[in-house]
């Protein structure tokens, strides 16, 4: 009988987050200087003047508000651009260099650019958020229509299936998992996206008031607001990951094994 309702997997993932909370409140007090480490006790003292401030309120609903937007947009630019680039097998050959070349650039590095052609308003924060996120769906679409099996393409065709039936029947299914999991992945990459845009060009917004704490030494509000994003983090890729087990239900029999 098992008398954690956790689970041996939760129980172990609660017992390591509890010993790691420990050893920060310990260290805290004891090996770094709370004026540059903050306890988790002094974390949670500075929370409720955070989430009581309207400003800040404010800051965590723009950034949510340009997180929406920025995954939305590199959601559909990046589906619909794989599905154009991987269906065509010479444009794929021809495009994925540069593809990974423009993914391996460091993006921070041309922020500059956004802010000239966005301004400092939130047009700058969704773009450069959109750059960050439209690549991992990009190639995982395009590497899902690379790996779909041709058998059962060269079998739908036989039975006279239309190209619009082959892609809606046989390639989308087929890269559902891994275009789920690239779907976490830029929703991730949307945030780091938009936060950085905020940080170093922004006068609203989460990132901003982040830099804002770190530059008047307040450590306290710097790691309660890290806290709050973590959290958002989490929460965003969790409901992702829901998603994505709702999405892939026909891959599964009864029992939970994969088809």
């Amino acid at each position: 009988m098992n008398l954690c309702p956790l689970g041996p997997v939760g129980a172990g993932r609660a017992a390591f987050a509890v010993m790691f909370l420990v050893a920060w409140e310990a260290a805290g007090h004891t090996i770094f200087d709370p004026e540059f480490l903050s306890p988790p006790s002094a974390i949670i003292v500075a929370m409720p003047s955070l989430l009581s401030d309207p400003l800040i309120l404010g800051a965590l609903g723009q950034t949510l508000l340009q997180l929406a937007a920025a995954f939305i947009l590199a959601v559909v630019l990046g589906v619909a651009i794989g599905l154009l680039v991987g269906l065509h097998p010479v444009a794929s050959e021809a495009s994925l260099p540069a593809i990974l070349l423009a993914y391996s650039i460091p993006q921070v590095t041309i922020l500059p650019l956004f802010v000239l052609y966005f301004g400092v308003g939130a047009a700058s924060k969704i773009a450069f958020g959109v750059t960050h996120g439209v690549f991992p769906i990009l190639l995982s679409v395009i590497v899902g229509i690379k790996a779909c099996d041709p058998e059962f393409i060269k079998v739908a065709r036989s039975m006279g299936a239309s190209r619009h039936q082959i892609v809606r029947r046989i390639i989308v299914p087929s890269m559902i998992p891994g275009l789920f999991s690239s779907f976490r992945v830029a929703m991730s990459a949307c945030l780091l996206g938009v936060l950085l845009a905020e940080l170093y060009a922004s006068t609203g917004g989460v990132g901003y008031y982040a830099r804002l704490f770190s530059e008047s030494f307040n450590p306290p509000a710097t790691f309660a607001l890290v806290t709050i994003l973590t959290t958002m983090a989490v929460l965003l890729n969790e409901a992702a990951r829901r998603l994505e087990i709702r999405a892939s239900a026909w891959r599964t029999t009864n029992g939970g094994e994969s088809i």
